[in-house]
């Protein structure tokens, strides 16, 4: 929604981090039935990265917070709140935001996980925006992160092409209105829960050997359902946003939407009418690192110089949930 507040809030750092182990499709090639045309032709995806063994959704998320902060020029204390957007945090409890918290020293911080998958860092810049508009918050770090690798089934080439490692950070500040963050919104459809979810593992189906000889531990997609809604969410997403603001596409200087899957991309792009050349793609390298993949994305542009302070920038995406958002935002970072 607009803010109605005197206050805003704007982006002041960005941060992320990716793993170094690189798995192209020619290595999952020797590990399933597929290959790097059929992997191309209908993800995008040419590599993706995944995490070791020892490196869980903190690590990367202090990565890449790191980062962000060293941008914003902050010392973690100076944050009043920290929101991880994950689905692939280190345990059930407690948050992994609280984790990141202790060992980015961040004293002062309320901190707290948001589960809403790849719409995770949307539904955490809305979050933190609130709480900096109401007066609650001041600086807050939101950050996408996901180590969806671990929870993937090596052996489904529907799914295991598709993912990667990643996380993402933005800090943000308090503004006067206007500037900053114009508008965001976020929505959800729980009836379309079963396109994408992980059955087992929750007290619906706790972990035992039933999950394990069914590897309803694993992620579980059912893809046309998936591309059919995604596509009418992030366009949705994307026209509430700007119909909010009275701006139209040809005012957004860039459009980073959620990184899933090349063709979902492409139908977005075509029913907006974007000019490709102002629509940001990385998923060819990154794979769908869910919640992590508009942050990445913002992060690399930003450091890429292919901003201007009050360049209009919009994010969309879309999530299993179903989940679903959009957040226009003036460009505020001059490096």
């Amino acid at each position: 929604m607009q803010p109605t507040s005197p206050r805003s809030s704007r982006i002041i750092g960005t941060g992320r981090c990716l793993p170094s182990r690189v798995l192209t499709n020619f290595d999952l090639e020797k590990m399933v039935e597929t290959t790097d045309e059929w992997i191309t032709t209908r993800t995008g995806i040419h590599e993706r990265r995944i995490a070791a063994d020892n490196e869980a959704c903190s690590d990367i998320s202090v990565a890449a917070a790191k980062e962000a902060l060293a941008m914003a020029k902050l010392d973690a204390k100076d944050l009043d709140g920290i929101i991880i957007g994950t689905i692939s945090g280190d345990m059930l409890f407690p948050a992994t935001a609280t984790l990141v918290q202790d060992r980015l020293g961040a004293v002062n911080a309320a901190a707290m996980d948001v589960s809403a998958a790849c719409s995770g860092f949307i539904y955490g810049l809305t979050l933190a925006n609130a709480m900096i508009v109401s007066g609650q918050m001041n600086r807050v770090l939101v950050i996408g992160s996901e180590v969806l690798s671990k929870f993937v089934d090596w052996s489904d080439r529907a799914t295991c092409v598709l993912f990667g490692d990643a996380a993402g950070a933005a800090v943000l500040e308090g503004c006067p209105a206007g500037e900053g963050l114009l508008a965001t919104h976020v929505k959800s459809d729980g009836s379309l829960a079963e396109l994408l979810c992980i059955p087992g593992g929750g007290s619906r189906q706790p972990l035992g050997p039933t999950t394990y000889l069914e590897h309803s531990h694993y992620i579980k997609m059912k893809g046309d359902g998936v591309f059919k809604w995604a596509v009418r969410a992030m366009v949705d997403a994307a026209k509430t946003v700007l119909d909010e603001t009275g701006h139209s596409l040809a005012d957004v200087s860039l459009v980073i939407p959620h990184q899933a899957n090349i063709r979902i991309i492409d139908a977005v792009v075509e029913r907006l009418e974007i000019p490709r050349e102002r629509v940001v793609v990385n998923l060819d390298r990154y794979g769908n690192t869910s919640s992590a993949t508009i942050p990445v994305a913002y992060d690399e542009v930003v450091r890429e110089g292919r901003l201007e302070p009050g360049d209009l920038v919009l994010f969309t995406g879309f999530g299993a949930g179903f989940t679903w958002g959009s957040v226009l935002f003036r460009h505020s970072i001059s490096l």
